[in-house]
This record gives structure tokens, C-alpha cells and sequence, in this order.
């Protein structure tokens, strides 16, 4: 939330000078779907000074910073502003978050428009229908979870959907963020008109007016209304109406925005990510999976399968937006096809132990890194070891298991690419050691730009003259950790000797240049 800095915000904030209500169907023209509901539309929107701007960015950006790391807020930011604008977020608000939670949303917004990005919104009134059509002596009526809309239901709709919109719309623009509202983005033909009348199913999405709003710097919100090719309006679930968009557009990041702000597991723990690849039988086959739950997994299942793999599904509270977009640790259930990670426990096992040798020397290429990494395999020939990775090996580590020395299973390296921490490979492969290592040490310099996350995954850490030990499953005092800790305050991240990695790195950097130095002298 943007509570420390509301105040700053809305004063810096520009004005929306032109709330339009457009029609994609012709997107050169402006159309008015409810006379009523119509405002004055105005060509020249009101811009702030350019210093006023990019002071606003700033504070801006500190705030996203406050919320997780500023590495990891820099790190999401340039990820978003990577691609086109339109490609950036579909964002889902169900009717229950504009009529309990319509504050923590449009800050939420206001955050994401100051950064200069464009969330394109959809929304439904599901709940508020509901009450309308009690109080009209309609019972509502479902056909296999899917509304049942006859004429007067469509009539209620339309208006309330509209009125919704506007209300929306109105909010935003008192926080100074520009929106436009649009019409005819979904065109659609009749589900099953004998079985759920006015109910329709999506079958084209008109970008253009998206990407034109955009462009124009505006905001679009959506409402879940569809048309047929002969101006009919037709009833669309929020839910598939954000699928479809998505589709059309692929962006990176499809939002369900959600009061319960995630999935929960059979002992009501929220689940924080799933990797789809990885997970999706295995959750399918749990107890607990049923009903809504499984039937929101195989829908974005269903979708993700058809986006490409870098786009990925949040659900979440309204209030957790910006702690989901920038930082790795997220706040709701974040989804994503993900990748398998496979896992082997000798080098013979490796198909192209070249890839592997890349893997483990890519960012740290220094004096002698190729030459110590041959040296390490060396080592692991007659060692006990699992590695994990991914196919493409974003993501690489190896665990040495527990042994007379040392009774806590040990990371000895870690070698993930940026898009590896980008894309949750790094998650999903911790993930599995975690299930197959219920306590586990490992040791990180103090200035590993990682550090936030690392913490994050220990239960926790001693630091010592430039290094930090971590360790999950067991205690600081207990008898299998005691040894380990007293090694690491002798010898610091040299206390696996030649089974750490990084430390061979180091101490061959080190001893190159020291040679370096004398060879010129």
C-alpha cells in the first residue's frame, strides 16, 4: 500500500484530461454505450512538467524499493519496461474487490502508472448482480458453474457493469491516473443459446484499441460484455474474459485479483508458487484439490499452455500488487509452467558435460576459473553428490549429503543466470532440494547481490568476516550443527576445502594474481 506517500502522490499526480469512452469495434471514432454514463471528451490531456515527472518517478520508485530489495524492485522494473506496454500485465478484478476493496486497488494502479506501466483491467459485478436481481425478486440461476442470463438479467447487467466502470474510472481519476474505458474489445457468438441464453463465448479480441490507448498513455478498463457480429451484447465470465485477453495479447504477467489473495493446501497454508511442469499430477492427486481449487489450477493450466513461458498467473489480494510484481518473494500463488528439474548423482550421468563446465563457469569468468572448475569435477568423481537443473541449465546446484565431517547435508555451489532469478527457476529447483534435504548448510559472501533471497529460504545465519553461513532444519546449537558452526568460525568459506566451489574460484583469483604481481615485479 502507498500509505506513507498518498499524499505526495496525488499532489504530483497529472489530472486525466480525457476519460474516453471508446469502441474497438472502430477505433477512430468515439461511441457513447449509455448516454448516461457518457463524460465530456477533451483531445488534450493534461500533461505535468516534465521535472515534476520524473521527481514523481523517483519517489516512485523508492516506494517499490521500501517494499522488498532495491536489487530485486530494479531487477522486476526493467523486466516489465523490457517488453511493449501492452505486453506488461492483464489484471482480473472480480466484482467483490471494486465494492470492498476499490482503495487498495486504484493505489495499487496509481503505483504501477507512475512507473509508466499500463495494467490493461478487466472486470466483472458478479456479487452486486447477485444482490440486484434479489432485490428485483430474480433468483439467479447456474448452469454448470456458468450464469444462466435471460433477457432482464442482460438488461440488469448491462447497466450495472456500466455503473461499475464509471465508478472505477471516477476513483482512479481523482488519484490522477488516465483511464479509458472500452467498448466492443470482445466479440463472441452464442455459447449454448437454449441452455444459457444471452451467454457468450469469446471468439475474437480486438487489440487495436488497446494498444492505441496505451499508446496515448492511458490506462484501459474493461468489462467482461461481449458482442456478436450483429451488435447483440452477450454475458461473459470475468474469468474467461481475462483468458482470452491474455491470449490475444500474451503478456507477461496475468493477475486474478482475489479477497482471499491466493490458493490454499489441504491444511489451509497458502501455496506461494507451482510449477506446473513439475507439480501439476502431483497436486491433482491430492485430497484437497477439488472443487474451485482444482478447477482454477486446470484453467491456468489450460491457458499457460498456450502462452509463452515466460508469462505467469498470480492470484492475489489487492493490497499485495506491487510485493507480487517486485520482489521474489511474492504475496499470493504465483503459477507458472516452469521447468523440470531433473537431478543426477554421478558426472557419467550428464549427456554433455561441456554444458555442465559452461554452467558452473558462466559469471565467474577470471583468472584460472575454467581450469579450477575441471578441478572441482576432478573432485566430484569419487564424491557423493546430487545435482539439480534445469534443461537449460539457468539454474545449477549441488548438495553433498551428510557424512562423519559434517552431518548437515551442504550446498557446495549455486550457479543461477539473471533470467533464472527472473523466471522462478531458481524457486522451483530450492524447492526440491528442500523436499529431498530437510536441513541443509550452505555459505554466501556478504556481498552477493542474492543476499535478501538467501535469508529468505534459511531459518538462519552467522556472519563472519565477509561471509554469511545459512542453514534451514536444524538449530545453531544442536549437535549436528555445532561442528559445522565452529568450522566456519576458523575458516570461514574455505571450511569445505575443495568441495566448495566458490572457494576454489577465490583462492585460485587470488594466487593468479598474486603471481601476476610478482612476475611483474
Amino acid at each position: 500500500m502507498l500509505s506513507a506517500t498518498s499524499s505526495a502522490l496525488r499532489a504530483g499526480a497529472r489530472r486525466a484530461g480525457s476519460r474516453v469512452v471508446a469502441s474497438a469495434a472502430a477505433p477512430n471514432k468515439l461511441r457513447c454505450p449509455h448516454t448516461a454514463l457518457c463524460r465530456t471528451l477533451t483531445t488534450s490531456p493534461a500533461l505535468a512538467a516534465a521535472p515534476a515527472r520524473d521527481r514523481m518517478r523517483e519517489i516512485v520508485a523508492q516506494t517499490v524499493g521500501s517494499i522488498g530489495s532495491k536489487r530485486e524492485a530494479s531487477i522486476y522494473l526493467k523486466l516489465f519496461t523490457s517488453v511493449s506496454s501492452q505486453k506488461f500485465a492483464v489484471i482480473k478484478v472480480g466484482g467483490a474487490i471494486l465494492t470492498e476493496h476499490i482503495d487498495e486497488l486504484c493505489s495499487s494502479l496509481l503505483l504501477l502508472y507512475e512507473l509508466g506501466l499500463y495494467p490493461i483491467i478487466v472486470h466483472g459485478a458478479g456479487p452486486q448482480l447477485n444482490r440486484l436481481l434479489q432485490e428485483a425478486g430474480v433468483e439467479p440461476q447456474f448452469e454448470e458453474g456458468i450464469r444462466v442470463t435471460d433477457a432482464k438479467t442482460l438488461g440488469v447487467a448491462r447497466k450495472l457493469f456500466l455503473e461499475e466502470n464509471l465508478r472505477l474510472i471516477n476513483r482512479l481519476d481523482e488519484l490522477g491516473v488516465m483511464t479509458r474505458s472500452l467498448s466492443g474489445v470482445f466479440m463472441a457468438d452464442y455459447l449454448d443459446k437454449d441452455k444459457w441464453q444471452y451467454v457468450g463465448k469469446i471468439t475474437k479480441v480486438n487489440k487495436e484499441a488497446i494498444e492505441k490507448s496505451i499508446e496515448a498513455g492511458y490506462v484501459p478498463i474493461l468489462t467482461s460484455m461481449a458482442e456478436t457480429e450483429d451488435g447483440r451484447l452477450l454475458n461473459v465470465n470475468a474469468d474467461v474474459a481475462a483468458a482470452e485477453l491474455a491470449r490475444a495479447l500474451e503478456p507477461l504477467k496475468v493477475v486474478y485479483l482475489s479477497e482471499k489473495g491466493g490458493l490454499f493446501d489441504g491444511d489451509g497454508g497458502k501455496i506461494s508458487h507451482i510449477n506446473l511442469d513439475e507439480e501439476f499430477d502431483h497436486l491433482m492427486a491430492q485430497p484437497w484439490c477439488r472443487y474451485g481449487t482444482r478447477l482454477k489450477i486446470k484453467e491456468i493450466k489450460e491457458l499457460l499452455d498456450t502462452l509463452p513461458r515466460s508469462s505467469s498467473v498470480a492470484i492475489i489480494h489487492p493490497s499485495d500488487l506491487q510485493k507480487e510484481l517486485f520482489t521474489s518473494q511474492g504475496a499470493g500463488t504465483l503459477i507458472r509452467r516452469g521447468d523440470r528439474i531433473q537431478k543426477i548423482t554421478s558426472l557419467s550421468e550428464f549427456e554433455d558435460l561441456d554444458k555442465l563446465k559452461a554452467a558452473l563457469v558462466r559469471d565467474r569468468e577470471g583468472l584460472d576459473a575454467e581450469a579450477t572448475v575441471d578441478r572441482f569435477l576432478d573432485h566430484l568423481q569419487d564424491k557423493p553428490f546430487t545435482a539439480y537443473y534445469d534443461n537449460t541449465m539457468q539454474c545449477l546446484a549441488i548438495v553433498l549429503p551428510p557424512s562423519d565431517e559434517r552431518p548437515v547435508a551442504t550446498l557446495a555451489t549455486l550457479a543461477i543466470t539473471k533470467s533464472g532469478w527472473l523466471s522462478n527457476v531458481a524457486e522451483n529447483t530450492f524447492a526440491v532440494i528442500k523436499k529431498e534435504h530437510p536441513s541443509l548448510v550452505w555459505t554466501v559472501s556478504e556481498d552477493d547481490e542474492n543476499l535478501t533471497w538467501f535469508f529468505e529460504k534459511a531459518d538462519g545465519s552467522f556472519n563472519r568476516n565477509g561471509s554469511v553461513l545459512f542453514y534451514y532444519g536444524c538449530d545453531l546449537h544442536s549437535e549436528a550443527l555445532m561442528p559445522i558452526y565452529q568450522d566456519f568460525l576458523a575458516h570461514g568459506r574455505a571450511m569445505l576445502g575443495d568441495s566448495n566451489l566458490e572457494s576454489r574460484l577465490r583462492r585460485a583469483a587470488q594466487t593468479a594474481s598474486q603471481s601476476l604481481k610478482n612476475s611483474q615485479v
